[in-house]
């Protein structure tokens, strides 16, 4: 091998004499021809080459040695083409919109709001003295539900016996001695309820009398207007107007209030009321009302019942909202379930309560009370 395969070197190109084993250092001689010595060979053999390797390479070898072997060669699939692009989001389904529900069994509301339907109206044309003994018999029941319902909830215990007995007297009292005689046994029944809790221990003792003469007022009293309009010659078509006009009012309202509902009357309250189903319930009852004032009410006219069914409308509704309030800070959705499919008692008298007072005075107003 000639020195010009390796790139032709002076005699001291590595800075001294060039030696052969034998013969020692040849002084200025440069090498005459080819001539082949493996031990001179094996003396200039070249040093590898060596790649060269960046100055900063002392962290850098892991993160080299880490991107060598993730290639597919240290792994059994094959390399991933890089995504163009992210994929556009596919859209959620949407829900199938559901049909509306009434909340309750429809069925049995109806086969029980038909029977009461039946016994009122047979007692209120039969025996008028049997009416009173419904309207009793609801008023001690409305008034068990209620005081249970306080004492389950919120610890009232608002006596039920002097409630029961005050309730039933005061329907009573109304009935044969008129408004004067409801007074009276509202009084009563009120100091009957403060003594009857003074038997049991101090403790509580203010809340549990306020909320048994509430009881008083809101059931047993309010109820009793139902018997004065019954005193009337045509007593019995009173209350059946009162009736229809309360339970027509609370048709209209569901029936349009469910079918064309869509702004909240009071949400806080009742959140499935709507203001159209409150018109709903006007015009349903003024219509019944002016019907009613017309055709079963003596010297009755067409106009005062669609003033009597405005009322109504507007009474019934606020009747169930305040005890959709009562229920709400009770914590409860129906105050019983003596009654498929309509709850208790009090869930049925909540709109007739406070719309019987309001209807015993405008048929006093408009043909008198005899």
């Amino acid at each position: 091998m000639n020195d010009s395969s390796w790139g032709a070197l002076p005699d001291a190109g590595y800075g001294g004499p060039r030696l052969t084993p034998e013969q020692g250092p040849v002084q200025g001689v440069a090498s005459a021809g080819p001539t082949y010595d493996a031990h001179d060979v094996q003396q200039t053999r070249p040093m590898p080459i060596v790649p060269d390797v960046p100055a900063n390479s002392g962290d850098q070898d892991d993160d080299r040695g880490t991107a060598r072997l993730s290639g597919p060669l240290f792994r059994d699939e094959t390399p991933q083409e890089p995504m163009a692009s992210a994929p556009e989001p596919v859209p959620e389904p949407q829900p199938t919109p559901q049909k509306k529900s009434a909340g309750r069994d429809l069925g049995a509301a109806i086969g029980v709001g038909l029977g009461l339907g039946a016994v009122v109206i047979a007692s209120l044309f039969v025996v008028k003295a049997v009416f009173l003994g419904v309207i009793a018999v609801a008023v001690v029941v409305g008034l068990w539900e209620l005081t249970s319902r306080l004492q389950e909830r919120k610890g009232i215990k608002a006596p039920l016996v002097p409630l029961a007995v005050g309730g039933a007297a005061m329907v009573v009292a109304g009935y044969a001695r008129g408004p004067e005689g409801a007074w009276v046994a509202m009084a009563l029944t009120a100091l009957a309820v403060l003594v009857w809790r003074m038997t049991e221990r101090p403790e509580g003792y203010l809340k549990d009398v306020t909320a048994g003469v509430f009881a008083a007022f809101y059931v047993p009293f309010l109820a009793t207007f139902v018997a004065l309009m019954l005193t009337a010659p045509d007593g019995s078509r009173r209350v059946l107007t009162f009736l229809i006009l309360t339970v027509v009012s609370d048709t209209g309202a569901y029936a349009v209030g469910w079918r064309f509902g869509k702004h909240k009357l009071a949400p806080r309250i009742s959140p499935g009321k709507t203001r159209e189903g409150l018109l709903g319930a006007a015009t349903f009852a003024m219509v019944a009302g002016a019907l009613c004032m017309q055709f079963m009410i003596d010297d009755g006219k067409w106009w005062q019942g669609l003033l009597l069914g405005l009322a109504v409308a507007a009474t019934a509704t606020l009747g169930d909202l305040g005890e959709s309030m009562i229920k709400r800070d009770l914590g409860i959705k129906d105050m019983g379930t003596l009654l498929p499919g309509h709850g208790g008692i009090m869930d049925r008298l909540d709109s007739l309560l406070p719309t019987a007072p309001v209807a015993w005075l405008l048929m006093v107003i408009f043909v008198g009370s005899a």
